[in-house]
């Protein structure tokens, strides 16, 4: 039987729209569930992706996720082969698999018959689909490498989108955040003139002193003094040194 079908071609696709509630654990869950109602044969998926030291997992049940976690313990499964090797991993009968009885064990548990593992190099990371059907033999060798084809294209698609929209986020946040800090050091500059009638560079000047000897930001050396010279009764004038 054919693992590629229209519904699953659809749903990857789908995968690659991003939003602002886009995440990590959100294109992997989305894509256990593709997996897990899109490939004929397959009853449910897991994913693992490996970037930069840091692990997300996902699973379409709960059953898998014990599995998943149980096959991390052992370090040994065919997820856990498929990651090392970098090679496909099928198991037609997980009755008859000799070379992981831990994990088998597990498996049957879960109720798990047949495995596909799949790693997917995506960028500087590696994705790791698993594949589980609730039958022996669901998984035809000859129609693992165009399905492993088309999920590379797809969450290779997915992934980069929302990295790149994550970077924008980044990018967008770190620059609000550097405008309104110049914003509050205008304000905190402005108060200084007025109490002591200096010029806007000497102004800073002071911001700047106090806060090297105090070992804070400008910024917050500003908002502090913002803030206490919005708290003080009558609009006193408030020094630099003095909200620290």
């Amino acid at each position: 039987m054919d693992m590629m079908t229209p519904v699953l071609a659809r749903d990857l696709a789908a995968l690659g729209r991003v939003s602002e509630e886009t995440s990590s654990e959100s294109v992997l869950c989305g894509l256990t569930a593709t997996l897990a109602g899109g490939v004929p044969g397959c009853a449910g998926g897991s994913a693992e992706l490996w970037r930069e030291e840091r692990l997300v997992v996902s699973a379409s049940h709960s059953e898998l996720v014990v599995l998943v976690d149980s096959e991390s313990g052992l370090g040994r499964g065919p997820c856990a082969e498929a990651r090392s090797t970098g090679r496909h991993v099928i198991v037609q009968d997980v009755l008859r698999e000799t070379r992981w009885p831990d994990y088998t064990a597990m498996a049957v548990r879960c109720g798990v018959r047949s495995v596909l593992a799949m790693p997917i190099t995506v960028e500087r990371a590696v994705l790791v689909l698993g594949l589980y059907g609730v039958r022996p033999g669901v998984f035809a060798t000859r129609n693992v490498t165009p399905l492993a084809e088309m999920l590379a294209e797809q969450v290779t698609v997915a992934l980069a989108n929302m990295w790149d929209y994550d970077e924008v986020r980044t990018d967008a946040a770190q620059m609000q955040e550097a405008l309104a800090g110049r914003a509050v050091i205008d304000q905190a500059k402005g108060i200084i003139m007025k109490s002591s009638g200096c010029s806007a560079e000497e102004a800073f000047d002071e911001l700047r002193r106090v806060s090297q000897h105090h070992q804070v930001k400008v910024a917050d050396l500003a908002r502090l003094l913002v803030d206490e010279h919005q708290r003080s009764r009558g609009g006193r004038s408030v020094r630099p040194d003095q909200v620290l």
